[in-house]
């Protein structure tokens, strides 16, 4: 037999029940331009109808005794973040090389009027120009400038790249701060969550803070996590603390241990040239601890970090220097040696206007870390244009030099007297430059069209993720109402319960009074 005032516990449950789902329905409104929440719901729970009797079986099972607020859940698909934190990955090392190449392109130049390209085409016909007037001062002038530029331009270019490589290495290290900060947040809401969970309790808003920071990490390096349940007594649908380890680097990193609270932090480490030699991971808080060291030829976690280290340069597996910007560089610096080294060997085949012997026409330091940024044209040229060699067989009046000085940059390496290191026999300084700009824009189209394939990859998955997790609020108002009038009827029960209390109580029994 079911107690007199039953209905009105029964009432009672269902109101509340529904005032919290109303609660929880605002709280998904009030937040539904708040990046990183996930909507939440109540998870209903009928009241157990058995209870304990005399008879034999123990138990007895009575009327039904309602509803009851159970857990408030979050709406999230795991394999859908996994989805959406790996394409992260891609599409941040694809958006570093784009980036990267886009910047290289504005430097070069090409093609343009401020290209060396045209710098060095314009010095052609300067020369050619110098061929048919040599003893033309006007001419030689403008020989002398011509040529100016095109080391100016040698010397901008290499200057610019290696800028942007320092600008590079810059952004590797805040990255590297980033990264180690978001590792730090990460353990302590760990630290948090398991705080909170042994006693039952489902933190949803730091779940939403650590997903938020997990997708974050996961632009800048391609890791895995996986998750430890608390101690205690957590609910089911407690999510634990989270263990983060670093993918792609052919062996065991662990980032964040949620078993015992711990945090390693990475840190890149440059040499001189800052071409990034290797990554070390270690726990900042004991020094005793073991460090892991990752050569940077090993490192291949997909990625910001990735990106922005084989643009700016890194040791490959045989010492050297690898990187795009290095073989961009490396390419300049061989090219400028040979048309210098060549150049000069064809002036100082010819004679001058004066009577000292011919010199040379460019000066460069090949032994320098960067000999394209010191190519300039010899100080007795621009102080005297008539130490320019245009005549090949001694008179004034003879230009034929100034021709063999002007065909240099079509000339094919195998022509040299002296070969020239690195361009190919079948290769001119102007085809050798072509190909560089060539390459150049083959790398830059093929970042462009993997940033533009990746972002649509992970726009689909982060609309399948917002399909799921998202606030609607055409979903949360109709909930709303729904909850609204469950409300409502659960008022109107506990007034007919006591409507039919008020009948027994106050109106029964009244014969014979």
């Amino acid at each position: 037999m079911v107690s007199t005032f039953s209905g009105l516990e029964v009432a009672k449950r269902a109101l509340s029940t529904q005032q919290a789902a109303l609660y929880t329905t605002s709280h998904n409104i009030a937040n539904a331009n708040t990046e990183g929440y996930t909507r939440q719901r109540v998870n209903f729970e009928q009241v157990s109808t058995l209870s304990v009797s005399r008879y034999t079986e123990g138990v007895k099972s009575d009327i039904g005794s309602g509803v009851q607020a159970g857990s408030i859940e979050r709406i999230r698909d795991r394999f859908l973040d996994v989805q959406y934190r790996n394409e992260s990955s891609k599409l941040g090392y694809y958006e570093q090389r784009a980036e990267a190449m886009a910047q290289m392109e504005t430097i070069m130049n090409e093609p343009s009027e401020e290209g060396l390209a045209y710098t060095m085409s314009q010095f052609s016909d300067a020369l050619q120009d110098l061929s048919t007037n040599p003893e033309d001062s006007g001419s030689r002038s403008v020989v002398s400038q011509r040529g100016q530029a095109v080391a100016d331009t040698f010397s901008y270019l290499s200057t610019s790249l290696e800028q942007v490589r320092g600008d590079l290495n810059s952004q590797i290290d805040v990255t590297e701060t980033e990264f180690n900060s978001i590792l730090t947040q990460i353990n302590n809401l760990n630290e948090q969550i398991g705080s909170v969970e042994p006693h039952g309790h489902v933190p949803n808003d730091l779940y939403d803070e650590r997903d938020r920071l997990l997708d974050s990490l996961s632009a800048i390096a391609n890791v895995s996590v996986s998750y430890e349940k608390s101690s205690g007594q957590p609910s089911e649908i407690a999510m634990g603390k989270a263990t983060v380890t670093l993918n792609g680097v052919g062996q065991d990193v662990t980032l964040v241990d949620g078993n015992i609270y711990q945090v390693n932090h990475m840190e890149v480490t440059s040499n001189e040239n800052n071409n990034v030699e290797s990554f070390t991971f270690s726990n900042p808080n004991d020094t005793t601890a073991t460090p892991v060291t990752i050569d940077a030829a090993d490192y291949a976690s997909t990625g910001e970090l990735k990106g922005l280290m084989e643009m700016n340069g890194y040791v490959d597996a045989d010492g050297e220097a690898a990187g795009y910007y290095n073989e961009m560089l490396s390419d300049l610096d061989q090219m400028a040696v040979a048309f210098v080294a060549e150049f000069n060997r064809v002036h100082q085949n010819g004679s001058n206007l004066t009577d000292d012997a011919t010199g040379d026409f460019y000066t460069i330091d090949p032994a320098a870390t960067r000999p394209a940024a010191t190519m300039a044209v010899s100080e007795d040229i621009i102080n005297d244009p008539k130490r320019i060699a245009a005549s090949l067989s001694g008179p004034s009046g003879d230009g034929e030099n100034a021709i063999e000085l002007s065909n240099v940059f079509s000339k094919l390496q195998a022509d040299y007297e002296v070969p020239a290191e690195g361009l190919g026999n079948k290769t001119s300084i102007k085809s050798f430059y072509e190909s560089m700009i060539g390459q150049m824009g083959v790398v830059t189209q093929e970042a462009n069209r993997m940033v533009s394939n990746a972002g649509v990859l992970q726009q689909q998955v982060e609309e399948n993720r917002s399909s799921v997790s998202a606030v609607s609020l055409d979903e949360e108002m109709t909930n709303m109402i729904k909850f609204q009038h469950a409300y409502n009827a659960a008022a109107r029960s506990m007034t007919a319960v006591d409507e039919m209390l008020d009948r027994i109580i106050n109106n029964m029994g009244l014969v014979g009074r």
